[in-house]
């Protein structure tokens, strides 16, 4: 038997990034897989219909990282994917070349986030530029991230 190197790029728990949920037990602002992308629901209304029929539910959702808006219609007794979302917070250390360079918690440091565009990122860049700490929290969903809101590091005495 000949000895095998074996290289593992990442680890993971092979975890789904999603998981299945009656299209019933969805609600406004939680969060829904349409199309491919992971969206919060902005609007939800179900419709009875006739007498063979399932009743159907109508979603109108944001997409958590475009903003485009997106609309889906599925029998209620059907499941959907729902992504796992998670939020983080790190302190802002640098924005270099439209990228934020921050810090976790155990001292270690991203650098892979995108500032953010619009009035987001103008206000983000002009706090930082003032000088003032910063933390920055990161929405991450289905192998994506991006910078959702930022405030003030409270002042350690």
């Amino acid at each position: 038997m000949a000895e095998e190197d074996h290289t593992f790029e990442t680890a993971d728990a092979g975890s789904s990034l999603t998981y299945p949920q009656q299209c019933s037990a969805l609600r406004k602002n939680g969060f829904v897989v349409i199309k491919g992308r992971p969206c919060k629901i902005v609007e939800m209304s179900t419709s009875k219909t006739g007498k063979h029929g399932h009743a159907k539910a109508h979603l109108v959702a944001l997409d958590l990282f475009t903003g485009k808006k997106l609309e889906d219609l599925s029998p209620s007794t059907h499941n959907m994917e729902v992504p796992f979302v998670n939020r983080s917070e790190y302190q802002l250390l640098d924005i270099d070349d439209g990228f934020l360079s921050l810090m976790t918690m155990d001292g270690e440091t991203k650098d892979d986030v995108r500032c953010p565009e619009g009035e987001l990122g103008a206000t983000l860049q002009a706090a930082f530029e003032e000088g003032k700490d910063l933390n920055v929290t990161i929405l991450t969903a289905m192998g994506e991230e991006a910078a959702i809101s930022f405030k003030e590091a409270p002042k350690s005495d």
